[in-house]
């Protein structure tokens, strides 16, 4: 099956996020009782709606007022969705759940991992599918409503970025390690973070590359060790970020005490990429906000305009 642009940088985005941010937590936040709080052309969206979409926003460490932000994009994915609906464009349950396990394997995560995973943030996965359900079928009514100008595939995105004169942008990609002291919720004291602290600089010291972290820290006493992959610099979690640029390849972030305990990150290669890939994430990074097409933003309103919405 084939992916929008505009989905795949969500997912790749998605991915750094949850490959940073994901922590275990000891239970899944409790919600009050559901209540209606938007309708939309007769579609509910409830206050349970709302808070999966504020725990979502948390994880990919969306900033301002989350609860508007939250009620905005439910609002907009309804009235997407029933467009969607109405032309027959929305994408199968089957596409979707294809498209689940494949965000979980790319992760390093089985289906069944990502879903507890989404449960203890308090999204739960089925929020999550619907929200990727409307991420794959909006292209889709835009493309049909607008005779296929509303998307822009990547090598329309790499042949724009050309026009601007000069070569293929460039961005670097680093391939890491995350290895985390953990540190449990009942447990976390400063003379307990100190302690996991000293730790994990005693191992920076002695770490002796990428290919011998498994050997080095089997014998830790609560030390994770997590092969994150290929991350692009457009990728990168903004709290970690200065800290990687800094690192040179094969050393180590200094550590840093997180909500999970001790953290550092190893930088096992960083290289140069110039591919179609690199060049997409370098445009979509530089036109952050730019957001959808002006012919999907125009349908979007067009939409708007034409529903019933109340917000209670």
């Amino acid at each position: 099956m084939h992916f929008s642009a505009i989905f795949r940088l969500t997912v790749l985005l998605l991915v750094a996020t949850l490959t940073f941010s994901f922590a275990p937590v000891s239970a899944p936040p409790a919600f009050a009782a559901s209540e209606i709080k938007i309708v939309v052309n007769n579609q509910a969206i409830t206050s349970v709606d709302i808070a999966r979409r504020v725990a979502f926003l948390k994880l990919r460490r969306t900033g301002g007022n989350l609860g508007q932000k939250a009620r905005d994009q439910l609002t907009e994915e309804a009235l997407k969705g029933q467009e969607a609906a109405r032309i027959r464009a929305l994408v199968t349950d089957a596409q979707v759940n294809a498209s689940f396990e494949r965000f979980a394997a790319s992760n390093k995560l089985s289906p069944k991992q990502l879903t507890q995973i989404l449960n203890q943030a308090g999204v739960t996965p089925k929020h999550f599918k619907k929200y990727i359900q409307i991420q794959m079928s909006w292209p889709r009514v835009v493309q049909a409503m607008t005779g296929g100008s509303g998307t822009m595939s990547t090598q329309d995105l790499v042949s724009k970025m050309l026009e601007r004169g000069g070569d293929k942008p460039s961005t670097t990609e680093y391939i890491l390690q995350q290895v985390i002291f953990v540190v449990p919720a009942n447990k976390r004291s400063n003379a307990t973070l100190n302690a996991r602290k000293r730790e994990a600089d005693q191992l920076r010291g002695r770490y002796q590359g990428c290919d011998s972290a498994a050997s080095v820290i089997g014998d830790l006493r609560d030390v994770t060790l997590r092969q994150l992959g290929r991350i692009m610099q457009p990728q990168l979690p903004l709290e970690w970020k200065p800290l990687i640029e800094k690192t040179k390849a094969g050393s180590a972030t200094p550590a840093r005490i997180t909500d999970r305990g001790v953290e550092f990150i190893v930088i096992c290669s960083a290289k140069t990429v110039s591919d179609d890939m690199a060049a997409e994430m370098v445009f979509r990074s530089e036109n952050e906000g730019a957001g959808e097409s002006e012919e999907a933003k125009k349908l979007l309103e067009e939409l708007r305009k034409r529903a019933v919405i109340a917000n209670k």
